[in-house]
């Protein structure tokens, strides 16, 4: 997948605004106090929405709007009377409140395709059902009705994942699209989840009890935002406090400048190679940042920071002794574990410490004048057998190949 998969994307979300823009120009607005309803409550959702602090991991969230767009896609009453706007309708409402309610702040132009195409989605899924008549003998006023709506938001979900693994493919400049997919997928459960399910709610309340069951949704919802929002702050707090830590090294000269940050940067890239999910490459970037961290605890530096020459039990004492500093910082005990377990057998070694100690070993036998990045990468697949775990290895290679981070110079 390649930069032209965002420009596909981006075309197919520009063909279907306008068409919804012009369809609903030339038939009018049905039911506009439905739709300024649902356009208040988006606008409202996308005003609250702040971008993610830089380096926080986090996705850019609106969780109310998005809820409001599911809702109005899946609405097929109102108060008991039917509603009659259809999909084209849907989508010009859904772009108009997005766009009025991100004044500027302009949404990011992925986020806003994804949300255009998610909501054309789903409008086509129920609308044209609605509309025919179906829903009305089978399975309105059923239990079955719930499930339809979840089954509808199950395959809009679907959508947006593989919209969204695309669109990662292709920003990350390459790849298997296996992992990236599986990576949007195993995201799903979480905020995207409890989005679509309100959404479905919120339908379901609408058609029985009218428009005033939105503000009692709103305020649940706003509060779920803000929580996100102080989420995001702490965790930015902490990468900060990581990344201050991981630059003691460099300061006091036991590490080359840019080391940390050159091995975060490309186990990240091999961890998306392996198909690691946001959590596991949170994990992984602050394990790679601190890595380091345990040649403090040295009386002399070791010469150009490389520890990959050292003999394996110091490896293994360094590794120790930075576990025992990276876990005062209140970090995961995943990440103690990265930086504890980065000098054992990678047979011992979960996957995080395998990539850190991999892509470290790396970086070290490039910067190296006598080794250069193609023997680098051939000593490592020489070492398979006992420090590299051979999958590793090859990602690393895979990486490389496509124009990764560039190797250190010497």
């Amino acid at each position: 997948m390649t930069p032209s998969a965002v420009r596909c994307v981006h075309a197919l979300a520009g063909a279907v605004a306008v068409g919804a823009l012009a369809w609903t120009a030339w038939r009018g607005v049905a039911q506009p106090r439905v739709a300024l309803a649902y356009g208040m409550l988006i606008a409202l959702g996308e005003a609250a929405r702040r971008r993610p602090r830089s380096g926080g991991g986090l996705r850019e969230t609106a969780p109310l709007g998005a809820a409001g767009t599911l809702a109005y896609a899946l609405l097929g009453e109102v108060g008991g009377e039917p509603t009659s706007h259809g999909a084209p309708q849907v989508v010009a409402v859904v772009l108009g409140a997005t766009l009025a309610g991100a004044v500027g702040r302009p949404p990011a132009l992925d986020r806003l395709a994804r949300r255009v195409i998610g909501a054309g989605f789903a409008a086509v899924c129920f609308q044209p059902l609605h509309a025919s008549g179906v829903l009305g003998t089978w399975p309105a006023h059923s239990p079955y009705y719930a499930l339809f709506l979840l089954l509808l938001l199950a395959l809009t979900a679907l959508c947006d994942a593989v919209i969204a693994a695309a669109l990662a493919r292709a920003r990350a400049g390459g790849g298997a699209y296996g992992p990236a997919l599986r990576r949007e997928l195993r995201e799903l459960p979480g905020v995207g989840s409890a989005i679509g399910a309100t959404g479905a709610v919120m339908a379901l309340a609408v058609a029985a009890a009218g428009l005033w069951a939105l503000p009692v949704f709103c305020v649940p919802l706003l509060v779920t935002q803000l929580s996100v929002h102080r989420y995001e702050a702490a965790r930015a707090t902490r990468r900060q406090t990581v990344a201050s830590l991981a630059r003691t090294t460099e300061i006091a000269g036991y590490t080359p400048a840019g080391h940390a940050r050159r091995v975060a940067a490309l186990s990240r890239a091999v961890g998306r190679e392996l198909g690691l999910s946001g959590a596991e490459l949170t994990v992984l970037e602050y394990g790679a940042l601190m890595h380091d961290v345990g040649q403090l605890s040295l009386p002399d530096p070791v010469p150009a920071g490389a520890t990959e020459p050292l003999p394996p039990e110091e490896r293994r004492r360094i590794a120790r002794l930075g576990g025992a500093v990276v876990r005062r910082t209140g970090v995961p005990p995943e990440v103690v574990l990265v930086v504890e377990r980065q000098a054992d057998p990678y047979r011992d070694q979960p996957l995080t410490a395998r990539i850190v100690r991999t892509v470290n070993a790396y970086d070290d036998l490039a910067a190296d004048p006598a080794c250069g990045p193609l023997r680098a990468l051939e000593r490592l697949r020489l070492a398979t057998a006992y420090d590299h775990e051979p999958r590793v290895v090859e990602a690393l290679a895979t990486v490389l190949a496509r124009g990764g981070p560039a190797p250190p110079g010497p």
